[in-house]
């Protein structure tokens, strides 16, 4: 009897299922957050009798064969890259990606790592780092005596001083995408890291090539949806009960037959 695999291998998928959900809904208010999906496919096959067998008795071919499935295994927890809604926060570096792209960041390993986390901050140098206080790439630099920042959609950062009247342009964000951006590995912290699944990064300035606009002022929002994770989890749930049930009808039948005199 292979019910007791088979309903196990459920059981830890479903388990997995679940798993994936509390990560979700516990980064719902974590900026710039895509939500993950488990996805599952069938285990191998016992072949009793194979499709298209020769029946020895007359020689017709069998259309259908007897396979025996052997539970089920998970194949990949796969990101779905959809932007959330943006949040108004009116911070001079809180910067929203609308569209497609990545910032990119260095890594204090000298390694590129890539976010949507727009939440920028100001180093005691005054370079445009992340909230973990990595440098974006291209490196910009505020002035000690700029009063205010303004960037515009195309990625050009301005610094107005209080003794010029025109705006001073210290650079401009360029913007990073991947053909297939499931591919990225992520590290935590919002960072992505390039694989050989992702596809070199496309770099060019916001706006161009497909790349999305920025929006000074606003935060890109988790994308996760609760109601839809709620009820993901109530259909994990009911899926490991009903498979912990194989397992008891399972034992039942067992023990029945170690019973039989």
């Amino acid at each position: 009897m292979q019910a007791l695999k088979i309903a196990a291998t459920g059981m830890s998928a479903q388990q997995m299922r679940v798993d994936v959900i509390s990560n979700n809904l516990a980064n719902m208010s974590t900026t710039g957050y895509n939500a993950r999906r488990a996805d599952f496919a069938d285990l191998h096959y016992r072949q009793l009798t194979r499709p298209g067998t020769i029946n020895a008795n007359d020689g017709t071919i069998l259309p259908t064969g007897v396979q025996i499935g052997l539970g089920v295994r998970p194949s990949s927890v796969s990101m779905n890259p959809q932007q959330g809604s943006l949040a108004s926060t009116g911070g001079d570096l809180d910067i929203a990606i609308e569209g497609n792209g990545y910032f990119e960041v260095t890594l204090p390993s000298g390694i590129s790592a890539y976010t949507r986390d727009g939440a920028l901050k100001r180093s005691a140098d005054g370079l445009i780092v992340t909230a973990d206080g990595y440098g974006v790439v291209p490196d910009i630099t505020i002035p000690d005596d700029a009063r205010a920042i303004s960037i515009n959609a195309d990625g050009e950062v301005y610094a107005y001083f209080n003794d010029q009247v025109a705006p001073q342009l210290l650079g401009q964000f360029t913007l990073a995408d991947f053909s297939n951006a499931k591919g990225l590995e992520a590290m935590g912290s919002n960072l992505f890291l390039e694989t050989e699944a992702s596809g070199p990064p496309a770099v060019a300035t916001p706006g161009e090539q497909g790349l999305g606009t920025l929006r000074q002022g606003y935060l890109e929002d988790s994308s996760v949806d609760a109601v839809k994770e709620i009820t993901d989890l109530i259909t994990a749930q009911r899926g490991y009960e009903l498979n912990a049930k194989v397992i008891t009808a399972a034992d039942q039948m067992l023990g029945a037959t170690t019973q039989i005199r």
